[in-house]
């Protein structure tokens, strides 16, 4: 992911001393490694339950090894946008998550999955400031580089450090999954959240089509040197967004604080034309910008998890990752054509207006569900074991169960109607 993050904040203000540039072909070429990942994530994952999940890892490393190599010995938009695409077709977020659940118990999954999203959350904030250092130094060429070694590095890892699964997992049959698939699609509120997090990739990509050339051309801030803009900008953004993801959790204001984010955004994207030759007018939109982002970023995929049931969790979050990589490569190509017919506002009002459609659908979004886990020592046998989960499914609130045989334990998932009491009876004892 750093390896593909680190061209954002660069790719636009460099690739214009290439041959064949034009705006529209810069944001193909930011957003085009979203349009492979889409299309390959499902197919790879597939071939990952037939052949194993290390083989496909090591080949779509392979894969974005080569397209890496590609685009650092392009001299034209084109050459750049076939390495792009080239990496993209590199899709191993799925067949990772997948190698991850592999390796890691059930009871200890869920602190696993969100390591991704930190790792994915420190690569882009790492790129938006290696980046323009590299490219400093050694331009494009440098930075393709760079991912190339970034690919070998994440081969000796996958060979060397990552254990290998002795089984991996499936569904039990081929029907299963397109059931699984049509139950998790037609659910309006994972529709609402999918759709949120294609937006907002779309306007994350968009604006780097314009911002490098904001900084650049409007406040005359040297190519060198956004690299600590935008360090000091998502630095200051993250610590602010902390209190308001703690408040908003504590004080059971997930929806409002959410759908303030949304206006945020949209209230500095629109802003953003007016103040793009002053200094300190359009550092602060952009904060403000980094704000709302990192906020909805980190929110959107722990609503995503409180709205989908366990078995259905892998393929929604296939679903909505697939939305993201779509929207990083609409978002690149709309950006394009914005700024290649209306110029740097053009791309801002885009955006803008993507994000009140967001804040329409996002203020009839349900509130999230709020529950607490409980432990249970489990006093059955192992033959008792299934008419247990039965029965502790049938209790008035609970949501989830997950019995681990082998060390008598049980999980649950409840809501406000549980009561202790309905334990009573049962071969189990809260620890």
């Amino acid at each position: 992911m750093l390896g593909l993050f680190m061209l954002l904040p660069v790719l636009a203000i460099y690739a214009r001393d290439l041959a064949g540039t034009t705006p529209f072909l810069i944001g193909i070429a930011l957003g085009i490694y979203g349009l492979s990942q889409a299309c390959l994530q499902l197919p790879l994952g597939m071939l990952s339950d037939r052949i194993g999940r290390k083989p496909v890892i090591l080949g779509g490393l392979l894969v974005f090894l080569a397209g890496s190599l590609l685009a650092a010995s392009s001299d034209t938009i084109h050459g750049i946008i076939a390495g792009r695409a080239l990496q993209g077709a590199g899709a191993i977020a799925s067949t990772l998550m997948a190698l991850l659940a592999d390796v890691t118990r059930e009871q200890n999954r869920s602190k696993a999955m969100a390591s991704i999203g930190v790792s994915i959350g420190l690569s882009f904030a790492l790129s938006l400031v290696l980046g323009p250092v590299i490219a400093a130094w050694d331009g494009l060429e440098g930075l393709f580089l760079v991912a190339a070694l970034l690919a070998v590095l994440g081969m000796l890892i996958t060979i060397f450090v990552v254990p290998t699964p002795l089984t991996h997992r499936q569904l039990s049959s081929p029907g299963s999954g397109m059931v699984v698939l049509r139950r998790v699609l037609s659910d309006r509120q994972l529709l609402r959240l999918d759709g949120g997090a294609f937006v907002l990739q779309f306007i994350m990509t968009a604006i780097f089509v314009a911002v490098p050339f904001m900084l650049a051309d409007d406040l005359h801030i040297a190519r060198h040197s956004h690299g600590p803009v935008y360090g000091l900008l998502l630095g200051v953004s993250f610590v602010a967004m902390v209190p308001f993801m703690v408040i908003a959790e504590r004080k059971r204001l997930v929806k409002p604080f959410f759908v303030g984010a949304v206006a945020l955004i949209v209230l500095a994207l629109a802003q953003m034309p007016l103040a793009r030759y002053n200094l300190y007018g359009a550092m602060v939109l952009l904060w403000l910008f980094f704000l709302a982002f990192n906020f909805l970023e980190a929110m959107l995929p722990s609503l995503l998890s409180r709205a989908v049931q366990r078995d259905n969790r892998g393929t929604a979050t296939g679903v909505y990752s697939t939305f993201q990589f779509l929207g990083a490569f609409c978002g690149g190509a709309g950006g394009g054509m914005a700024m290649q017919h209306f110029g740097l506002q053009g791309v801002f009002w885009l955006c803008a207006s993507l994000g009140v459609l967001w804040l329409l659908w996002a203020v009839g979004m349900r509130g999230p569900q709020y529950l607490r886990s409980i432990t249970l020592a489990v006093e059955a046998g192992p033959t008792a074991i299934a008419a247990l989960s039965d029965q502790l499914h049938g209790l008035p609130g609970v949501r989830e169960v997950l019995i681990i045989a082998g060390e008598s334990v049980a999980y649950l998932q409840v809501d406000s109607h549980f009561d202790d009491d309905h334990l009573s009876g049962l071969p189990v004892s809260v620890v």
